[in-house]
């Protein structure tokens, strides 16, 4: 069987648990905050995500940079040359340009190893829902799915993966036009949660509203209930940014209403977290639909 190294970027907000134990390869990107640059890494080298946060709540704007083709080139080439091919499984193409840098990298090498295979996957995803994709390539690889085979479980099973998010500071929604600054006004003032989700074109979309965060968390549960397939084996998937009380308060909702297999809980990273703001909570778990 060809052999085959699966990629992902740092988007993927995956637990420490699962890049120690696989063998993945996470690329990193840049951040750019109170006027410094970094090198996002999964392992927050760096930058640790309390810091990151914190100076979000101090104020600082971030921003990010994608992934450019030359990263991808050189990180696909390596591992063409040691005869293995490469999976591909990247951030939702609806939220960034990074997934078309990887495609470029991708034309470029095709010609130069016409032996080898590179596979490029959309997620159309984004934080933990991203992770809980490549966790199930992982493990698709260790169980002897060829790179062909694991393209096509991937596409098969990206648009049955829910995303749910609640967010508890409505100005990050308004400043990456989420919301209008007036719903942020008012939502901000009545003490308004939105409920969101990705779409099936890996979009992020405001779906409902919540009064109070407690509350919040629990539409993100209830969403679960009703809409998740084969609970008792599924490993469900949560990301917070710097809210660990919150997303334990989460899963133990989730524990007393559906008889899930287990919740892993993580960081969500700085690129996300740019974006979403401290206090963001999300969940990620294969459903009816999305």
């Amino acid at each position: 069987m060809t052999r085959y190294q699966i990629f992902t970027d740092c988007t993927c907000d995956l637990a420490e648990d699962i890049y120690l134990n696989y063998p993945l390869v996470i690329l990193p990107m840049d951040v750019t905050i109170d006027s410094n640059t970094f090198s996002h890494t999964h392992d927050f080298k760096n930058m640790s995500a309390k810091t990151f946060y914190e100076k979000l709540r101090d104020g600082y704007m971030s921003t990010t940079s994608q992934i450019t083709p030359m990263v991808f080139k050189e990180a696909f080439e390596n591992t063409l040359k040691e005869r293995k091919d490469v999976l591909y499984i990247g951030f939702s193409s609806g939220l960034s340009g990074t997934l078309q840098s990887s495609l470029v990298a991708k034309s470029e090498l095709e010609d130069l190893y016409p032996n080898n295979k590179i596979v490029i996957i959309d997620s159309l995803a984004a934080s933990a829902g991203q992770g809980l994709l490549v966790y199930q390539a992982l493990l698709n690889q260790k169980n002897g799915m060829t790179i062909d085979e694991n393209a096509t479980w991937l596409n098969n099973n990206i648009l049955k993966l829910a995303h749910w998010f609640t967010v508890d500071d409505l100005q990050f929604l308004k400043r990456g036009g989420r919301v209008s600054g007036a719903v942020a006004l008012v939502g901000t003032a009545l003490k308004i949660k939105p409920v969101l989700h990705i779409d099936n074109d890996g979009h992020l979309v405001n779906v409902s509203k919540a009064h109070g965060r407690k509350a919040s968390l629990t539409a993100l549960a209830d969403r679960l209930a009703t809409t998740i397939t084969d609970p008792t084996n599924q490993i469900i998937f949560i990301s917070h940014g710097d809210a660990l009380e919150d997303a334990q308060f989460l899963a133990n909702k989730i524990f007393e209403s559906s008889h899930v297999k287990d919740v892993m809980i993580s960081d969500i990273g700085p690129v996300i977290g740019s974006h979403s703001g401290p206090g963001t909570i999300a969940l990620f778990f294969f459903a009816t639909g999305r």
